[in-house]
């Protein structure tokens, strides 16, 4: 079983396992233990009503304190496992798995929120995010597709095919600041079969002034308002230069063996054809 103070001890395995460093969980853990007390005070149950046995009464539950719990949904959002896989790491029941990764979600988008670093929804509301910048800030675009299960509607398995990924999944459009390295813009989800460029320009998104953006080719042709794009280009084909090169005569002159084929009176051949030639013979 994974526990919060042994993860937290290994740097390598904490960022592998939750997309974090020791430092950056403790913080979060912070914010998120207050979401847990404003969302799920200890005097009231699930359903909202009056408790009626002090707290820590009845049985102890799998994910007793704030650091498992938050360690549990960090592990699941960042390595994506099977619900019985997620189990056996935290010694949870299938069932319960499930009634755990629904309840915490609100409280870690809480305990984000909190802290300042959700990405913006609003495409209106990330022009105006953050003011006027002191200088030039350098943001990057790009798609995100994550598989989904196969639908059984033939229609929506059409929509939700991706021809890159040969599989079907959702898609979203990420605007990151190249400096800082934060995700601060996250689109609405859109089926996988929809063009990287046809998103970003149903979302409608607006830039703060003096945008410089990054794209790449699946977003050819995006020039919004408000941001000087840059999109990197493809080397020239050498195919032209070296066939060239091939039609010139060695500046050493001919092959040696070719002197010396034409002095037997017979004709060089390719090295292939040549062999042939001697089995024939």
């Amino acid at each position: 079983m994974i526990t919060y103070a042994e993860l937290r001890g290994d740097r390598q395995r904490c960022v592998s396992l939750t997309g974090l460093a020791p430092a950056e969980l403790d913080l979060l853990l912070s914010a998120f233990a207050r979401g847990c007390e404003r969302l799920y005070p200890w005097d009231r149950t699930a359903d909202g009503r009056p408790r009626q046995r002090f707290p820590g009464g009845g049985r102890t539950g799998a994910l007793p304190e704030p650091e498992q719990k938050l360690l549990f949904r960090l592990v699941y959002l960042k390595t994506y496992p099977l619900q019985v896989l997620l189990g056996e790491l935290f010694g949870l029941s299938r069932p319960r798995v499930n009634y755990w990764l629904r309840r915490l979600l609100p409280v870690l988008r809480d305990a984000l929120d909190e802290l300042g670093v959700l990405p913006e929804r609003d495409p209106r509301a990330f022009g105006r995010a953050g003011g006027a910048p002191p200088r030039p800030r350098r943001r990057i675009i790009d798609g995100s597709e994550r598989r989904r299960q196969r639908p059984k509607n033939p229609e929506k398995q059409a929509a939700h095919y991706s021809g890159r990924k040969k599989a079907h999944t959702d898609k979203n459009v990420v605007v990151a600041d190249a400096d800082s390295r934060r995700i601060e813009y996250l689109s609405q989800t859109y089926q996988g079969r929809v063009a990287d460029k046809s998103i970003a320009d149903r979302e409608g998104i607006a830039y703060p002034p003096g945008t410089r953006l990054y794209k790449d080719s699946g977003f050819q042709g995006y020039e919004p308002a408000g941001a000087k794009t840059y999109q990197a280009k493809k080397k020239a084909a050498r195919r032209g230069v070296d066939r060239g090169a091939e039609a010139q005569e060695s500046p050493t002159g001919p092959h040696p063996g070719a002197g010396r084929a034409r002095a037997g009176g017979r004709q060089a051949l390719p090295h292939r054809q040549g062999r042939l030639a001697e089995h024939r013979r």
